[in-house]
C-alpha cells in the first residue's frame, strides 16, 4: 500500500504475555498509515457522518449508529487504527471455571501489541464484560485511544475517571472472566454486522461508529474532505440569509 508507512525492522520485539496461544496472534505487527491520513480524518468536522457518506459514494459499507454501540463517554471520538479481539463464550459452566481459578480472556496481548493511538476492537458478549476497569486501565497506560465492544463493559467509573472512551451495547456487573475466553488477537472480527480487520481505520464519536478499510483510507478521506468542504459552503449561505430557493438551486456536494 503505497500510502503507507514502511516496515520498521529496527522495532524491538515484544515480550508476549501469554494471555493467548501464540498461535492465537494472527498479526504481531500491523501496517501503519501514514501519519498525515490519521490527521486528516481528526480535521473533519462531521467526523463518523463525513466518512459514512464517502464510503456510500465509493459504494463501500461499514457505519454502525449509535443506536447499536453508543459512545460511553459523551464529547469524545477517537481515529485509530484497530487491533481485534475475537471473544467467544467458554462451554464449561461458572461454577466449574470459578472452581479451577483460570480465566482464559486475553485482550490484554491485544494491548500489549498496540502502538499510540490504536483503538481496540473487540467482538464479544451482550450481558458480560469484555473490558473491566483494570482492563482499561491497561489499555491507557498503552496509550490506546478507546475501545469498540460489540458486547458489554464493566467498572464505566474507571473509563470515565481515565478519559478513556467506550463505544458498547452497554455496561454491566457480571464479569466476563468465567464466562468468555479469547480465542483471536489481530485477527478478522465482526462488529454489528460489519468485518473489520487489524489495522483497519476506526472512527467514532457520539453519532456512532464507521470502519474503512485499510486499503480504502486514501479514497475514503480524500472523499469525506470533498464532502466536507460542500457542508462549509452551504452553512456559509445558510447564515448568509441566502433565499431559501437559491439554497435549493445549488449544488454543494
Amino acid at each position: 500500500m503505497p500510502n503507507a508507512d514502511p516496515p520498521k525492522p529496527d522495532m524491538p520485539a515484544r515480550t508476549l504475555t501469554g494471555r493467548v496461544p501464540a498461535e492465537a496472534i494472527r498479526h504481531l505487527r500491523l501496517e501503519r498509515l501514514a501519519p498525515h491520513w490519521l490527521e486528516r480524518a481528526r480535521s473533519l468536522a462531521d467526523l463518523t457522518a463525513d466518512i459514512s457518506d464517502a464510503m456510500d459514494s465509493l459504494g463501500l459499507a461499514g457505519a454502525i449508529p449509535a443506536t447499536h454501540l453508543p459512545c460511553q463517554l459523551p464529547g469524545h471520538r477517537v481515529v485509530g487504527q484497530a487491533v481485534t479481539v475475537r471473544n467467544v463464550e467458554r462451554s464449561d459452566g461458572v461454577a466449574a471455571c470459578v472452581a479451577s481459578g483460570r480465566g482464559r480472556m486475553g485482550e490484554h496481548e491485544a494491548y500489549n501489541l498496540a502502538e499510540p493511538g490504536d483503538v481496540v476492537v473487540i467482538e464479544g458478549l451482550a450481558g458480560v464484560s469484555n473490558l473491566g476497569g483494570q482492563s482499561a486501565m491497561v489499555a491507557a497506560r498503552a496509550g490506546c485511544a478507546g475501545a469498540v465492544i460489540d458486547g458489554s463493559f464493566r467498572d464505566p467509573e474507571t473509563s470515565r475517571q481515565l478519559g478513556f472512551p467506550i463505544w458498547s451495547r452497554g455496561a454491566t456487573p457480571i464479569t466476563g472472566k468465567w464466562r468468555l475466553q479469547t480465542v483471536e488477537i489481530n485477527g478478522p472480527v465482526r462488529i454489528a454486522g460489519v468485518g473489520v480487520h487489524a489495522g483497519d481505520l476506526v472512527a467514532a464519536d457520539e453519532a456512532g461508529v464507521v470502519f474503512v478499510p485499510l486499503a480504502q483510507v486514501p479514497a475514503v478521506i480524500t472523499e469525506a474532505e470533498r464532502i466536507s468542504a460542500g457542508d462549509r459552503r452551504q452553512q456559509a449561505d445558510i447564515q448568509s440569509g441566502l433565499p431559501l430557493d437559491q439554497l435549493a438551486a445549488r449544488k454543494y456536494k
